[in-house]
């Protein structure tokens, strides 16, 4: 089976990256947003990025100008129905991911796969909605998108073996790194980050050690880009805590239980780089 025409459910954060990241490689992408300002504000983001980088060099205005024809937004989840495959980006609520897969059954050909990008979220729950569930997997990106070069793969225990090689396909053909695992909470990469980045938050809570040398000592002692509390301030504060609490919820494993903290933060809507304030202080986005 060939993708020709990608559909992504979203233009937040990471539908958006997946858009651009789509469109950038060759794809016809329909994105759909549930009001007008949603849609016109996340195109609009994919404009910004795009636009800077023009003024990087990484292209040209004929490129950008090429990727931006590629996207079409809808607000109408009818205008699916002529995709090869149609990517879930929608918020991290199990019910609504359900509706959303029981609509794109209804909507889409017998042959479309229905992929979620959910990060923690079984996804056998949502397969099971639908009548085709060997054609129901994660594709779980990182943050950001266009930039990260990760991507999983989650094959429930119904995905089908053709819908799994075509799922492999097309994520390298976005440039992607595979890897492949089964639908379990967090999959491979939340799995292992969240314990990190809530021992960092107990230390930070309990005076162990500043914010500003915990992040160093990651940093400059095990050469990573950024340190923990930066990171969980990208990812988001109140996502950080949604996963947490699926996690714990699903294993009841003391390590992914939420530090207090955590908890005020994201009830005091410091919730990180997207409100202007997290564990640092950020200029708002827009």
């Amino acid at each position: 089976m060939d993708i020709k025409k990608v559909g992504v459910i979203g233009c937040g954060t990471m539908g958006g990256g997946i858009v651009q990241t789509c469109a950038q490689s060759g794809y016809e992408v329909r994105v759909l947003e549930v009001t007008e300002p949603l849609l016109a504000k996340g195109l609009a983001s994919i404009d910004r990025i795009l636009a800077n980088n023009v003024k990087k060099g990484k292209i040209t205005i004929q490129g950008k100008q090429d990727i931006q024809n590629r996207i079409n937004g809808t607000l109408d989840i009818n205008s699916f129905s002529d995709c090869d495959i149609v990517i879930e980006a929608a918020t991290e609520k199990l019910d609504v991911k359900k509706r959303i897969f029981a609509a794109l059954d209804k909507i889409c050909p017998p042959n479309t796969i229905l992929a979620t990008n959910t990060s923690c979220l079984s996804i056998i729950d949502m397969a099971i909605v639908t009548g085709r569930p060997d054609k129901v997997l994660g594709l779980h990106f990182m943050n950001p998108v266009p930039v990260m070069a990760l991507l999983e793969i989650i094959r429930t225990i119904l995905t089908g073996e053709e819908t799994l090689n075509v799922g492999r396909a097309f994520g390298l053909s976005l440039g992607k790194t595979i890897v492949e695992t089964k639908d379990e909470p967090g999959f491979i990469a939340n799995r292992l980050l969240m314990p990190f980045i809530l021992n960092s938050i107990r230390m930070l809570e309990n005076g162990f050690a500043s914010r500003d040398d915990i992040d160093k000592s990651i940093k400059l002692g095990l050469n990573h880009p950024l340190g923990p509390l930066a990171l969980a301030d990208i990812i988001g504060l109140d996502t950080v805590y949604f996963i947490v609490s699926a996690l714990y919820d699903e294993l009841k494993d003391p390590q992914y239980a939420s530090p207090t903290m955590l908890k005020k933060m994201v009830a005091a809507n410091w919730l990180g780089r997207k409100s202007g304030k997290g564990f640092y202080e950020y200029e708002k986005m827009v």
